[in-house]
């Protein structure tokens, strides 16, 4: 490709690091990287960059971190780099129209869903939680709204039935540098066909909560099987036994019914624990108790007896 795009990197998590790389391995300049301040992490609460930042640095790319673009000098700063394009993934800060008017080609989102489908902070871990059967990657023309800007590209993946977040995370993540490259050549020639959004379509993707963690054993055992693999590996789904809260990281639903109570544990075995729902009955394949580490059914039961406990 012939067009070198000088290019803003916007982005923060370990999501974003694949799609910098991509650009970094490009022919394309890296002009600057934005992402957010450092944060205290680890047991020592000290500040910590963000991988992105981490990888900026390794590669000598300038390196800014502004709480929010108010300040007038952001925004000029920004505005001084002359960018033809800003790419955006993950950066978790909402971006002012001055931003998005900056660079010569505005700025595009490269978003862990199918749009419209998702729209929000936790479009992975919602769509496992719905049962969605498939998911992707949507390069986006950002504007004003929410995720609702004209879409550029799309890659698809299917959701396997045994999906977590994790993994559905760590697989989008890379399609995600894989659809940027995609796109990059149509967006510099500007022979990409903008697709609108129809926002009948939509649905938010709000950030995920630890209260949301909590299983009801009322519910079905697909859709407390799909609550343990949305949220692993955070927050985790828990329960109680007694008085203390098990994580639960790993579940199947068997094709089976109970007329116990929801909750009640039917059976262990090596090859699992078997738990009463509101319909059908969920295995648990890894749980792990209070201060100890995660562990396989079959190992938790050399240490505990489970028949007829109530979770919950």
């Amino acid at each position: 490709m012939s067009d070198k795009l000088n290019i803003i990197f916007a982005g923060t998590p370990e999501f974003s690091v694949p799609p910098l790389q991509a650009l970094l391995d490009s022919e394309h300049n890296v002009i600057a990287v934005y992402t957010q301040p450092d944060r205290p992490a680890g047991r020592g609460r000290k500040l910590t960059a963000s991988p992105v930042k981490q990888l900026a640095q390794e590669h000598g790319i300038p390196v800014y971190q502004p709480k929010n673009f108010k300040a007038e000098q952001d925004l000029s700063e920004l505005e001084a780099l002359q960018a033809d394009l800003m790419v955006v993934v993950a950066y978790g800060l909402i971006l002012p129209q001055q931003v998005l008017d900056a660079p010569r080609l505005g700025c595009i989102n490269i978003h862990a869903s199918l749009l419209p489908r998702w729209r929000g902070a936790a479009p992975i871990q919602r769509a496992v939680l719905a049962g969605d059967q498939q998911s992707g990657i949507t390069i986006m023309q950002m504007e004003a709204g929410l995720d609702t800007g004209p879409m550029l590209l799309k890659l698809t993946t299917p959701i396997a039935v045994d999906e977590t977040g994790g993994s559905l995370h760590d697989r989008l993540s890379v399609m995600g540098a894989e659809a940027l490259m995609q796109a990059l050549p149509g967006i510099a020639e500007a022979s990409i066909q903008p697709v609108v959004q129809n926002d009948a379509l939509a649905n938010y993707a709000s950030k995920l909560d630890k209260s949301e963690a909590s299983i009801d054993w009322q519910q079905s055992a697909a859709a407390i099987d799909r609550q343990v693999r949305a949220f692993n590996p955070w927050p985790v789904a828990q329960t109680l036994w007694g008085d203390k809260v098990v994580r639960i990281w790993q579940s199947a639903s068997v094709a089976a019914e109970s007329a116990n109570r929801p909750g009640t544990v039917l059976g262990a075995s090596k090859q699992g624990i078997d738990v009463a729902t509101g319909d059908g009955v969920l295995r648990i394949l890894s749980l792990q108790m209070p201060g100890k580490r995660a562990m396989s059914a079959a190992d938790f039961l050399n240490a505990h007896k489970i028949d007829g406990v109530l979770f919950g």
